[in-house]
Parts: structure tokens; sequence; C-alpha cells
């Protein structure tokens, strides 16, 4: 089964690729003979009949669905398709003016105020350059096809950054703090090992072991430490503990009154404990 799967992946890291080519192509106007039309998607139909039955015998042998998925796809591009979705995903709740996993009895702490000037501002310059470049390149329609293509999405992806950062606040519920940022961080912290909470307004981070920085326009204002670690997991997949966590709210005092008042006031971190 393992050697099934490396040959899955080889063949799927040069088809691919190669169907996106011909896509490209076949949207920029260029004539693509039959036969390698055919051949292509011949190639396309038979990677994924083997994904599915390699899919299959992996539920057979007990897998969870996650679980063979990760089996048959490598894990940060797993974690980047689902990022990608995530962003169109908040785009439909943004126009539905809906948020993203905030419950009845939950309290939202939006943070996305401070960066959407900077965030528009980069959305509009993209939009501009979609113009200008369908202008310089109207007389290659393949080139023209391209870009058009990558503009387009750039500015989607704009959009969708913004609209997570809006759509997926902060959440305190009645016994875990959910710390999210934009489509790529969400950090779940038991109250219970909430050690402190403190407004503090920082616009300089200096990377730091057990030390996760949530920045929203450069600043961090709330700043949380920790009895015990918890795991961050990164875009990528990559893990690791942190033990003091800073981020921002646009009601910052706010946002660390609400958590001194869940979690019973400020209490003093565990001290560490000495050998004898």
């Amino acid at each position: 089964m393992n050697r099934l799967l490396r040959a899955l992946r080889g063949v799927a890291y040069a088809v691919l690729p190669a169907e996106l080519l011909l896509a490209m192509c076949l949207v920029g106007g260029v004539r693509i003979p039959a036969v390698a039309l055919a051949v292509a998607e011949v190639a396309v139909v038979l990677l994924l009949a083997a994904e599915v039955f390699a899919y299959l015998r992996l539920r057979r042998g007990g897998l969870t669905g996650r679980q063979a998925l990760a089996e048959l796809v490598p894990l940060p591009v797993l974690r980047l398709v689902g990022h990608e979705l995530r962003l169109m995903y908040s785009l439909v709740l943004r126009v539905a003016r809906r948020r993203d996993g905030v419950g009845p009895d939950d309290r939202a702490f939006g943070h996305a105020r401070d960066q959407a000037a900077l965030m528009y501002g980069f959305t509009f310059v993209c939009a501009v350059e979609t113009v200008v470049m369908a202008v310089l390149f109207r007389n290659w329609p393949f080139v023209h096809a391209v870009l058009l293509v990558v503009d387009v999405y750039t500015v989607l992806f704009m959009l969708g950054l913004q609209a997570a950062s809006v759509t997926r606040p902060h959440v305190l519920s009645a016994d875990t703090l959910r710390l999210r940022q934009a489509g790529h961080v969400d950090l779940r912290i038991p109250l219970e090992r909430i050690a402190s909470v403190r407004y503090e307004l920082l616009f300089t981070h200096e990377k730091q072991d057990e030390v996760l920085d949530l920045k929203i326009a450069g600043q961090t204002s709330v700043t949380l430490e920790l009895s015990e670690p918890v795991t961050y997991t990164g875009l990528l997949g990559r893990e690791r503990p942190v033990r003091t966590v800073r981020v921002h709210a646009d009601d910052a005092r706010a946002f660390a009154k609400a958590l001194r008042e869940a979690v019973g006031g400020e209490r003093p971190a565990k001290a560490p404990v000495t050998p004898a």
C-alpha cells in the first residue's frame, strides 16, 4: 500500500500541473491537438480512479476519512487548500452578514477594524493593476487570460482575508477562549489554563520561544500568560507549544476585562517545580 501511495503522489505531481497548464492554454485561446487533450483527460480520470481506490482501501483498513485523505495528499497541501476554501467561504458569510463559530451563549470580540484601511487599500491597488494589465496585454490573448485569472483571484484573496477577519472573531465561551486570525489561525485555550490577562499595547515583537504573536496591523493589545502550554498549529501544519499569547481586539480593554471575569480574576502562574 505504501508503494501505491508513493506512486500516486508522483503521478499527481506530474499530471495535475500539466492539466492546469492545458486549462490556461485553452482559456487563452491556444489551440491544443485533440490527441493531447484526450491523453490529458484520460490521465486525470485514471488518476482520480486510483485515488478513489486507494482512499477506499485506507478506509477499509480502519482509517477515518480525514486520516485517509491525509495519507493521499501531503498535509501542507491540505492545509493550504483548506485555507483558500475558508477565505472564499468567508466572503459568503460577509455578504450574508453572518459569523463563523459564534454560539448563542458565546461572546464575540472583533479584531479586524485596525487593518481594514490597509487591506482595502491593497485590494484597490490590485484592482487597478488588473485593469492596467488587461489593457497592456489585450493583444496577447494567452498572457492576457492568465494575468486576468491571477489578478482577479488576487483581488478575491485580499477581500477574503478581510472577510475572514471580520466573520471569524475571537470567541469566549463558558470554558474556552478561541483566538482566531483571518483563515489560518484557530487556537483554542481552556480558560483553566489562563493564569493572567493584561492590557498591553505593543508595536514591536521579538521572536521568542513559546510566545505567539497574533498581530493585527503590526500591533497586539492583550497579553495572556498560561499556566500550562497549548499547542499552536501553523499554516502548513507545524506544531509548537506556547505559554504566552499576545493578541489584538478592536475593544482590547473590554476583551481583557471579559477574560479576567471569565477566569475568576488574574491568578499567579504556577511556579516551576525544582528538584530537591
